[in-house]
Protein backbone atom coordinates (compact mmCIF):
# COMPACT_ATOMS: atom_id res chain seq x y z
CA UNK A 1 0.00 0.00 0.00
CA UNK A 2 1.16 3.66 -0.90
CA UNK A 3 -0.28 6.46 1.21
CA UNK A 4 0.79 10.01 0.39
CA UNK A 5 -0.60 13.30 2.34
CA UNK A 6 -1.60 15.74 -0.93
CA UNK A 7 -2.75 18.78 1.27
CA UNK A 8 -4.06 19.93 5.17
CA UNK A 9 -5.98 22.75 6.12
CA UNK A 10 -5.55 22.59 10.06
CA UNK A 11 -6.19 19.17 11.11
CA UNK A 12 -8.23 18.52 8.61
CA UNK A 13 -6.13 16.37 5.50
CA UNK A 14 -6.40 15.01 1.36
CA UNK A 15 -4.63 12.16 1.61
CA UNK A 16 -3.83 9.21 -1.56
CA UNK A 17 -4.12 5.32 -0.73
CA UNK A 18 -3.22 2.86 -3.20
CA UNK A 19 -3.78 -0.93 -3.31
CA UNK A 20 -3.32 -3.42 -5.51
CA UNK A 21 -6.67 -2.98 -6.84
CA UNK A 22 -7.72 0.92 -6.71
CA UNK A 23 -6.10 4.35 -5.69
CA UNK A 24 -8.58 6.09 -2.76
CA UNK A 25 -8.48 10.22 -2.50
CA UNK A 26 -9.30 10.71 1.06
CA UNK A 27 -11.57 11.54 2.57
CA UNK A 28 -13.65 8.26 1.60
CA UNK A 29 -16.31 7.15 2.48
CA UNK A 30 -17.19 3.05 2.35
CA UNK A 31 -19.98 1.71 1.36
CA UNK A 32 -20.95 -1.26 3.59
CA UNK A 33 -20.98 -4.48 1.58
CA UNK A 34 -21.68 -7.10 4.69
CA UNK A 35 -21.88 -9.64 2.81
CA UNK A 36 -20.06 -8.99 -0.40
CA UNK A 37 -22.59 -6.32 -1.78
CA UNK A 38 -24.01 -3.18 -1.31
CA UNK A 39 -27.82 -3.98 -0.81
CA UNK A 40 -29.96 -3.50 -3.59
CA UNK A 41 -26.85 -2.55 -5.46
CA UNK A 42 -24.44 -4.66 -7.71
CA UNK A 43 -20.60 -4.21 -8.85
CA UNK A 44 -21.53 -1.99 -11.93
CA UNK A 45 -24.10 0.21 -9.55
CA UNK A 46 -20.81 0.93 -7.47
CA UNK A 47 -18.61 1.26 -10.29
CA UNK A 48 -20.03 2.78 -13.29
CA UNK A 49 -22.69 4.48 -11.31
CA UNK A 50 -21.76 6.00 -7.84
CA UNK A 51 -17.52 5.22 -8.62
CA UNK A 52 -16.82 4.22 -5.20
CA UNK A 53 -12.80 3.49 -5.10
CA UNK A 54 -13.54 1.36 -1.71
CA UNK A 55 -16.54 -0.89 -0.03
CA UNK A 56 -16.45 -2.63 3.17
CA UNK A 57 -17.37 -6.16 3.65
CA UNK A 58 -17.50 -8.14 6.82
CA UNK A 59 -15.35 -11.08 7.85
CA UNK A 60 -17.98 -12.69 10.22
CA UNK A 61 -20.60 -12.53 7.49
CA UNK A 62 -18.81 -13.54 4.67
CA UNK A 63 -17.19 -16.94 6.44
CA UNK A 64 -20.75 -17.84 8.06
CA UNK A 65 -21.97 -17.36 4.30
CA UNK A 66 -21.30 -18.70 1.67
CA UNK A 67 -17.64 -19.32 3.63
CA UNK A 68 -14.48 -17.79 2.99
CA UNK A 69 -12.43 -21.29 1.59
CA UNK A 70 -15.47 -21.10 -1.28
CA UNK A 71 -14.73 -17.60 -1.81
CA UNK A 72 -10.88 -18.40 -1.92
CA UNK A 73 -11.45 -21.29 -4.35
CA UNK A 74 -13.55 -18.37 -6.82
CA UNK A 75 -10.95 -15.98 -7.14
CA UNK A 76 -11.25 -13.90 -3.89
CA UNK A 77 -13.83 -11.08 -3.25
CA UNK A 78 -13.00 -9.33 -6.12
CA UNK A 79 -13.32 -12.02 -8.93
CA UNK A 80 -16.23 -13.29 -6.98
CA UNK A 81 -18.42 -9.87 -6.93
CA UNK A 82 -16.93 -8.79 -9.80
CA UNK A 83 -16.13 -5.73 -7.64
CA UNK A 84 -12.53 -5.14 -8.85
CA UNK A 85 -11.41 -2.04 -6.88
CA UNK A 86 -10.71 -2.16 -3.05
CA UNK A 87 -12.33 -4.23 -0.58
CA UNK A 88 -11.62 -3.23 3.33
CA UNK A 89 -12.84 -6.01 5.77
CA UNK A 90 -13.50 -5.82 9.36
CA UNK A 91 -12.31 -8.16 11.84
CA UNK A 92 -16.01 -9.38 12.89
CA UNK A 93 -15.64 -7.88 16.44
CA UNK A 94 -18.38 -5.54 16.09
CA UNK A 95 -20.64 -8.74 15.28
CA UNK A 96 -19.53 -10.86 18.67
CA UNK A 97 -20.24 -7.42 20.34
CA UNK A 98 -24.00 -7.38 19.03
CA UNK A 99 -24.63 -10.83 19.57
CA UNK A 100 -24.97 -10.09 23.12
CA UNK A 101 -25.81 -13.76 24.98
CA UNK A 102 -23.78 -15.70 22.33
CA UNK A 103 -20.38 -14.25 22.74
CA UNK A 104 -18.11 -15.88 24.94
CA UNK A 105 -14.83 -13.96 25.17
CA UNK A 106 -11.60 -14.93 26.51
CA UNK A 107 -7.35 -13.72 26.33
CA UNK A 108 -7.22 -16.69 23.19
CA UNK A 109 -10.35 -15.52 21.24
CA UNK A 110 -14.32 -14.79 20.86
CA UNK A 111 -16.69 -18.20 21.32
CA UNK A 112 -19.54 -17.51 19.76
CA UNK A 113 -23.02 -19.01 18.44
CA UNK A 114 -24.00 -18.54 14.65
CA UNK A 115 -26.94 -16.33 14.47
CA UNK A 116 -27.96 -18.56 11.00
CA UNK A 117 -28.19 -21.57 12.77
CA UNK A 118 -26.86 -21.58 16.21
CA UNK A 119 -23.79 -23.63 15.24
CA UNK A 120 -20.63 -22.70 17.70
CA UNK A 121 -17.48 -20.87 16.14
CA UNK A 122 -14.44 -19.72 17.64
CA UNK A 123 -12.15 -16.69 16.26
CA UNK A 124 -9.07 -15.76 17.15
CA UNK A 125 -6.58 -13.45 16.03
CA UNK A 126 -4.77 -15.56 13.47
CA UNK A 127 -8.10 -17.26 12.71
CA UNK A 128 -9.53 -13.72 11.64
CA UNK A 129 -6.31 -13.32 9.60
CA UNK A 130 -6.41 -16.58 8.11
CA UNK A 131 -9.97 -15.48 6.78
CA UNK A 132 -9.13 -12.52 5.62
CA UNK A 133 -6.73 -13.65 3.37
CA UNK A 134 -8.71 -16.46 2.08
CA UNK A 135 -11.30 -13.19 1.44
CA UNK A 136 -8.29 -11.35 -0.19
CA UNK A 137 -9.05 -7.92 1.26
CA UNK A 138 -7.01 -5.13 0.02
CA UNK A 139 -6.92 -3.94 3.60
CA UNK A 140 -7.70 -6.23 6.93
CA UNK A 141 -9.09 -5.09 10.33
CA UNK A 142 -7.39 -6.86 13.89
CA UNK A 143 -9.16 -8.82 15.81
CA UNK A 144 -10.84 -6.28 18.66
CA UNK A 145 -12.36 -6.46 21.87
CA UNK A 146 -15.50 -4.04 21.83
CA UNK A 147 -17.41 -3.13 24.41
CA UNK A 148 -20.25 -0.87 25.46
CA UNK A 149 -20.24 2.31 26.60
CA UNK A 150 -20.81 3.02 29.44
CA UNK A 151 -18.29 0.57 31.55
CA UNK A 152 -16.19 0.41 34.56
CA UNK A 153 -12.79 1.14 34.08
CA UNK A 154 -12.01 -1.96 34.32
CA UNK A 155 -13.56 -3.57 31.75
CA UNK A 156 -12.03 -0.58 29.36
CA UNK A 157 -8.54 -1.68 31.20
CA UNK A 158 -8.71 -5.28 30.05
CA UNK A 159 -10.26 -4.26 26.37
CA UNK A 160 -7.02 -2.31 25.68
CA UNK A 161 -5.33 -4.70 27.25
CA UNK A 162 -6.42 -7.66 25.31
CA UNK A 163 -6.88 -5.29 21.78
CA UNK A 164 -2.95 -4.38 22.18
CA UNK A 165 -2.59 -8.42 22.45
CA UNK A 166 -4.63 -9.41 19.75
CA UNK A 167 -3.41 -7.04 17.73
CA UNK A 168 0.38 -8.22 18.17
CA UNK A 169 -0.90 -11.88 17.36
CA UNK A 170 -2.36 -10.94 14.11
CA UNK A 171 0.89 -8.98 12.82
CA UNK A 172 3.23 -11.70 13.58
CA UNK A 173 0.23 -14.17 11.98
CA UNK A 174 0.50 -11.63 8.95
CA UNK A 175 3.93 -10.99 8.14
CA UNK A 176 4.34 -14.75 8.72
CA UNK A 177 1.56 -15.24 5.91
CA UNK A 178 4.57 -13.17 4.19
CA UNK A 179 2.15 -9.49 4.66
CA UNK A 180 0.79 -9.63 0.83
CA UNK A 181 -2.57 -7.49 1.59
CA UNK A 182 -2.11 -4.39 4.30
CA UNK A 183 -3.67 -4.73 8.29
CA UNK A 184 -5.14 -1.91 10.31
CA UNK A 185 -4.65 -1.83 14.06
CA UNK A 186 -7.93 -0.65 15.75
CA UNK A 187 -7.74 1.73 18.97
CA UNK A 188 -10.23 0.91 21.75
CA UNK A 189 -11.10 3.05 25.30
CA UNK A 190 -14.38 4.27 25.51
CA UNK A 191 -14.80 7.51 26.19
CA UNK A 192 -11.63 7.79 28.67
CA UNK A 193 -8.96 9.83 27.27
CA UNK A 194 -5.98 8.54 28.99
CA UNK A 195 -7.33 4.95 28.21
CA UNK A 196 -7.36 6.39 24.48
CA UNK A 197 -3.81 7.62 24.87
CA UNK A 198 -2.52 4.24 26.45
CA UNK A 199 -4.09 2.10 23.58
CA UNK A 200 -3.17 4.11 20.45
CA UNK A 201 0.62 4.62 21.62
CA UNK A 202 0.64 1.04 22.07
CA UNK A 203 -0.41 -0.64 18.64
CA UNK A 204 1.89 2.17 17.38
CA UNK A 205 4.90 0.90 19.49
CA UNK A 206 3.88 -2.37 18.47
CA UNK A 207 6.55 -4.11 15.48
CA UNK A 208 7.52 -7.89 14.29
CA UNK A 209 10.73 -7.88 12.33
CA UNK A 210 10.62 -4.30 11.54
CA UNK A 211 7.28 -4.54 10.01
CA UNK A 212 4.36 -2.25 11.98
CA UNK A 213 0.53 -1.66 11.00
CA UNK A 214 -0.63 -0.26 7.87
CA UNK A 215 -3.21 1.87 9.35
CA UNK A 216 -4.73 2.87 12.57
CA UNK A 217 -8.99 2.78 13.00
CA UNK A 218 -10.64 4.23 15.88
CA UNK A 219 -12.94 1.84 17.15
CA UNK A 220 -15.40 1.58 20.01
CA UNK A 221 -17.76 4.96 19.09
CA UNK A 222 -21.02 5.33 18.30
CA UNK A 223 -22.41 2.42 20.15
CA UNK A 224 -24.25 4.71 22.74
CA UNK A 225 -22.09 8.38 23.80
CA UNK A 226 -22.77 11.35 23.18
CA UNK A 227 -21.97 13.37 20.12
CA UNK A 228 -19.67 15.37 21.50
CA UNK A 229 -18.51 12.71 23.88
CA UNK A 230 -17.21 10.90 20.37
CA UNK A 231 -15.71 14.39 18.66
CA UNK A 232 -13.44 14.66 22.25
CA UNK A 233 -12.51 10.97 21.95
CA UNK A 234 -11.32 11.53 18.59
CA UNK A 235 -9.45 14.76 19.69
CA UNK A 236 -7.92 12.71 22.46
CA UNK A 237 -6.95 10.29 20.17
CA UNK A 238 -5.77 11.85 17.11
CA UNK A 239 -2.22 13.17 18.43
CA UNK A 240 -1.22 9.80 19.41
CA UNK A 241 -1.68 8.31 15.63
CA UNK A 242 1.15 8.85 12.83
CA UNK A 243 1.01 11.25 10.43
CA UNK A 244 2.07 9.19 7.43
CA UNK A 245 -0.74 6.56 7.69
CA UNK A 246 -4.24 6.02 7.34
CA UNK A 247 -6.87 7.04 10.20
CA UNK A 248 -9.73 5.20 10.28
CA UNK A 249 -13.02 5.90 12.05
CA UNK A 250 -15.19 2.74 12.22
CA UNK A 251 -18.99 2.79 11.98
CA UNK A 252 -19.24 6.16 11.87
CA UNK A 253 -22.02 8.14 10.53
CA UNK A 254 -24.33 11.11 10.11
CA UNK A 255 -23.10 13.78 7.98
CA UNK A 256 -22.49 15.80 10.65
CA UNK A 257 -20.34 13.30 12.53
CA UNK A 258 -18.04 13.00 9.09
CA UNK A 259 -17.90 16.13 8.96
CA UNK A 260 -16.95 16.87 12.73
CA UNK A 261 -14.42 13.80 12.28
CA UNK A 262 -12.40 15.18 9.03
CA UNK A 263 -12.17 18.16 10.90
CA UNK A 264 -10.31 16.58 13.58
CA UNK A 265 -7.84 14.38 10.90
CA UNK A 266 -9.98 11.39 10.56
CA UNK A 267 -9.46 10.58 6.65
CA UNK A 268 -11.97 6.98 6.18
CA UNK A 269 -15.26 6.49 7.05
CA UNK A 270 -18.08 3.08 7.16
CA UNK A 271 -21.41 3.50 8.01
CA UNK A 272 -24.99 1.30 7.25
CA UNK A 273 -26.62 4.58 8.11
CA UNK A 274 -27.30 5.36 4.00
CA UNK A 275 -28.40 2.30 2.60
CA UNK A 276 -30.41 1.52 5.86
CA UNK A 277 -32.29 4.60 5.96
CA UNK A 278 -33.09 4.55 2.28
CA UNK A 279 -34.69 0.99 2.43
CA UNK A 280 -36.59 2.76 5.36
CA UNK A 281 -37.84 6.12 3.15
CA UNK A 282 -35.07 8.46 4.47
CA UNK A 283 -33.04 10.42 1.80
CA UNK A 284 -30.40 12.64 2.90
CA UNK A 285 -29.88 16.09 1.14
CA UNK A 286 -28.44 19.24 0.95
CA UNK A 287 -31.28 21.34 3.42
CA UNK A 288 -31.52 18.38 5.78
CA UNK A 289 -33.55 14.79 5.84
CA UNK A 290 -36.49 14.08 3.18
CA UNK A 291 -39.12 11.31 4.50
CA UNK A 292 -40.43 10.26 1.07
CA UNK A 293 -43.94 8.90 2.57
CA UNK A 294 -45.26 12.22 3.16
CA UNK A 295 -48.40 12.69 1.39
CA UNK A 296 -47.24 16.45 0.26
CA UNK A 297 -44.83 14.44 -2.55
CA UNK A 298 -47.41 12.78 -3.80
CA UNK A 299 -47.59 15.34 -6.67
CA UNK A 300 -44.01 16.53 -6.73
CA UNK A 301 -42.37 16.32 -9.62
CA UNK A 302 -38.90 17.61 -8.64
CA UNK A 303 -35.66 15.62 -8.04
CA UNK A 304 -35.08 14.75 -4.54
CA UNK A 305 -32.53 17.23 -4.07
CA UNK A 306 -32.09 19.93 -6.61
CA UNK A 307 -28.32 20.17 -5.96
CA UNK A 308 -27.68 17.01 -6.47
CA UNK A 309 -26.77 15.43 -9.95
CA UNK A 310 -26.87 11.47 -9.14
CA UNK A 311 -28.35 9.10 -11.20
CA UNK A 312 -31.46 9.10 -9.45
CA UNK A 313 -32.13 12.49 -9.26
CA UNK A 314 -30.92 13.53 -12.76
CA UNK A 315 -34.12 11.04 -13.97
CA UNK A 316 -36.79 10.67 -11.62
CA UNK A 317 -39.65 12.78 -8.77
CA UNK A 318 -40.28 12.88 -5.59
CA UNK A 319 -43.71 11.84 -7.07
CA UNK A 320 -42.02 8.51 -8.56
CA UNK A 321 -40.36 7.59 -5.52
CA UNK A 322 -43.03 8.67 -3.29
CA UNK A 323 -45.02 5.86 -5.42
CA UNK A 324 -42.41 3.55 -5.68
CA UNK A 325 -41.89 2.97 -1.78
CA UNK A 326 -45.63 2.94 -0.59
CA UNK A 327 -45.95 0.30 -3.43
CA UNK A 328 -42.95 -1.51 -1.60
CA UNK A 329 -41.37 -1.85 -5.21
CA UNK A 330 -37.80 -3.36 -5.53
CA UNK A 331 -36.89 -0.72 -7.63
CA UNK A 332 -37.15 1.63 -4.54
CA UNK A 333 -34.45 0.44 -2.42
CA UNK A 334 -32.05 0.62 -5.66
CA UNK A 335 -32.73 3.72 -6.63
CA UNK A 336 -33.13 5.24 -2.46
CA UNK A 337 -29.72 3.70 -2.01
CA UNK A 338 -28.02 5.62 -5.41
CA UNK A 339 -28.77 8.83 -3.74
CA UNK A 340 -27.86 8.42 -0.58
CA UNK A 341 -24.71 6.77 -0.95
CA UNK A 342 -23.98 9.51 -3.73
CA UNK A 343 -24.46 11.76 -1.12
CA UNK A 344 -22.42 10.40 1.02
CA UNK A 345 -19.42 9.92 -1.40
CA UNK A 346 -19.79 13.76 -2.85
CA UNK A 347 -19.60 15.29 0.90
CA UNK A 348 -16.37 13.81 0.99
CA UNK A 349 -15.04 14.55 -2.50
CA UNK A 350 -16.16 17.93 -1.66
CA UNK A 351 -14.60 18.41 1.79
CA UNK A 352 -11.38 17.04 0.24
CA UNK A 353 -11.73 19.74 -2.77
CA UNK A 354 -12.15 22.01 0.09
CA UNK A 355 -9.10 20.45 2.37
CA UNK A 356 -6.78 21.25 -0.70
CA UNK A 357 -8.52 24.58 -1.61
CA UNK A 358 -7.98 25.60 1.98
CA UNK A 359 -11.08 26.78 2.73
CA UNK A 360 -12.39 23.60 4.67
CA UNK A 361 -13.67 25.76 7.54
CA UNK A 362 -15.92 27.39 4.96
CA UNK A 363 -17.04 24.27 3.31
CA UNK A 364 -17.95 23.35 7.07
CA UNK A 365 -19.87 26.29 7.60
CA UNK A 366 -21.44 26.22 4.22
CA UNK A 367 -22.67 22.38 5.21
CA UNK A 368 -23.99 23.86 8.55
CA UNK A 369 -26.33 26.57 6.96
CA UNK A 370 -27.70 24.34 4.36
CA UNK A 371 -28.58 21.62 6.69
CA UNK A 372 -30.15 23.48 9.21
CA UNK A 373 -32.39 24.66 6.37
Amino acid sequence: MEFAINATDSNARATTIKTAHSEIRTPIFMPVGTVGAVKSLDAVDMMEILDAPIILGNTYHLYLRPGDEIVKKLGGLHKFTSYNRSFLTDSGGFQAFSLGDNVKINDEGIWFKSHIDGSKHFFSPEKVIDIQYNLNSDIMMVLDDLIALPNTKERIKKSIERTTEWAYRSLVHHIKKGKKNNLFAIVQGGTDKDFRKISAKSLVGLEYEGHTFDGFAIGGLSVGEENQEMYDTIDATIPYLPQNKPRYLMGVGTPEDIIEAIDRGVDMFDCVMPTRNARNGYFFTSFGTLRIKNAKYKLDESAIDERCNCYTCRNYSRAYLNHLFKAKELTYFRLASIHNLHYYLNLVKSAREAIIKGKFQEFKKEFYSLRAQ
